[in-house]
C-alpha cells in the first residue's frame, strides 16, 4: 500500500482520471461499439461518473486528513478502506456541514489570520478543505462499496412471452480491490408482471409508463429481496456463473438469461503503481508523466444454453431451470466461470510507444485487446 504522506498523489489522481475518461470515450464512441458488451456497454457509464466523482472526492480529503492509500503491488486502485470512509461521511456530512462555519466566514477568517499573525493559516485550511469535501461527498454519486440495482431497460423475449429487464448495480471488492459493473438481462414471469407489461400478442405493453431508469428490481415485490441478493452476491471471489445459478435458485419467477460482469483494473501508473514491475519501469521513461499509465479490464459472461421448463406434479412442483454454457475448451472462460471473456488494455499513445521500443508490447499484452488512445481518439486492435 502507498499513503499520501508517503508519495505525492496528484499524479495518480491524474493518471487515473485520463484513464476514466479514456474508458468512456472507447464504450461511448458511435463507431466500432465494444463487442462483447454491445449497445450495454453505454450502461457502464454511469459507473465511471460514479468512479470519477469518488477520485475527486478522495483528493479533497487528502486536503485535510494527509490519509490515501493505493493498493499498488495489487490492483492499482485505492484500498477498500477508502470506499468505506467515503460512505461513512456521506451519511453523517450533512450533519457535519450543519455544525460547521460558512465557507465565507472561513476564508474572511483566513484573511485576518494573515493580516494580524503575520503567518499561513494551516488549521484553517484544514477547515475549508474539509467543507468543500463534504460539500462534494452529498452533491455527486460515488461508486459506494455496493451500488444498489437499476432497472435500465424494458422488453419483451418474444419467444418466452416474459417481460425481459436489463439490471445494473456495482460493487467495489475489498480483497482485490477491484471496482466491478455488473449487466444481467432477467425475464419475469410471475403474473403480475406478465398481465401488466405484456399484451394478448405478445409485445411491450406501451400503455404502461415507466420512467427509466427505474431505482431497483422492476417488479416492486422483488425488489428489496433482490437488493438484498446483491449485496451478498457480488463478490469477485464468485464466478458469474455461481452469481447466475444463485439467483435462478432464490427467485423462481425469475430467470437471469445472462450475467455479464465488467472488472476494472489492474491500472499501471509510473511511480505509483508496482504491480508490473517491468511495466512500470518502461513508463517511468515516457515523456510525458501523464501519460505514463495503462488501465486493463476483463469483461465477463455467462448466458443461458436452454431453460429446463417447469414442472407442475400433483404432490410437487419444480420452477424452470436455466443451463449455463461454459466454455470448458478455454481454460481461462473455465476458471472464470463464463461462457465467453474479453481482456481490455487502454494505453496512451505516448506509453504503448515505450513499451514498443523496448520491445515488451506484445509479451505484455498477448490475449488483451489493445486500445492506444492520442488527442481524444482512440485506435483499436493495434
Amino acid at each position: 500500500m502507498v499513503e499520501a504522506k508517503d508519495a505525492a498523489t496528484a499524479p495518480y489522481f491524474t493518471a487515473m482520471r485520463a484513464a476514466l475518461d479514456g474508458l468512456e470515450i472507447y464504450l461511448a464512441r458511435p463507431l466500432g461499439p465494444d463487442a462483447l458488451l454491445g449497445p450495454a456497454a453505454l450502461h457502464v457509464l454511469p459507473y465511471l461518473d460514479r468512479l470519477r466523482n469518488s477520485l475527486a472526492c478522495w483528493q479533497n480529503r487528502v486536503d485535510f486528513t494527509g490519509q490515501f492509500r493505493i493498493a499498488r503491488a495489487e490492483s492499482g486502485f485505492p484500498v477498500f478502506q477508502n470506499a468505506l470512509e467515503l460512505e461513512n461521511d456521506r451519511e453523517g456530512a450533512a450533519q457535519r456541514l450543519a455544525a460547521m462555519p460558512k465557507a465565507s466566514a472561513l476564508k474572511q477568517d483566513m484573511v485576518d489570520f494573515i493580516l494580524r499573525k503575520r503567518a499561513f493559516p494551516g488549521e484553517l485550511q484544514s477547515q475549508i478543505a474539509e467543507r468543500i469535501y463534504l460539500e462534494r461527498v452529498i452533491s455527486g454519486e460515488v461508486f459506494s462499496p455496493l451500488v444498489l440495482p437499476t432497472t435500465v431497460n424494458v422488453s419483451v423475449n418474444p419467444k418466452t412471452r416474459r417481460p425481459s429487464c436489463l439490471v445494473t448495480w456495482a460493487a467495489f471488492d475489498g480483497v482485490s480491490t477491484l471496482p466491478m459493473i455488473y449487466l444481467a438481462t432477467i425475464e419475469d414471469s410471475s403474473e403480475e408482471m406478465l398481465r401488466l407489461l405484456v399484451t394478448s400478442e405478445g409485445g411491450l405493453n406501451r400503455d404502461v409508463d415507466i420512467p427509466l431508469p427505474v431505482g431497483g428490481l422492476l417488479n416492486p415485490q422483488l425488489a428489496r429481496a433482490f437488493d438484498a441478493f446483491c449485496i451478498k452476491n457480488s463478490a469477485y471471489s464468485l464466478t458469474p456463473a455461481t452469481i447466475a445459478t444463485n439467483m435462478d435458485r432464490d427467485f423462481p419467477t425469475l430467470h437471469p438469461r445472462s450475467i455479464g460482469r465488467v472488472v476494472l483494473g489492474p491500472f499501471y501508473s509510473a511511480g505509483i503503481t508496482e504491480n508490473a514491475g517491468r511495466v512500470t519501469d518502461i513508463l517511468s521513461n515516457v515523456r510525458r508523466p501523464e501519460n505514463a499509465w495503462v488501465m486493463t479490464w476483463t469483461v465477463q459472461e455467462v448466458f443461458s444454453k436452454r431453460e429446463q421448463p417447469a414442472v407442475n406434479g400433483f404432490f410437487s412442483s419444480t420452477p424452470a431451470v436455466q443451463e449455463y454454457h461454459i466454455e470448458t475448451h478455454d481454460l481461462e472462460a473455465a476458471r472464470m466461470g463464463v461462457s465467453t471473456y474479453e481482456k481490455h488494455a487502454l494505453v496512451p499513445h505516448d506509453a504503448y510507444q515505450a513499451l514498443y521500443a523496448n520491445g515488451e508490447a506484445k509479451a505484455i499484452f498477448e490475449n488483451f485487446k489493445v486500445h492506444v488512445i492520442s488527442g481524444g481518439e482512440i485506435v483499436s486492435e493495434v
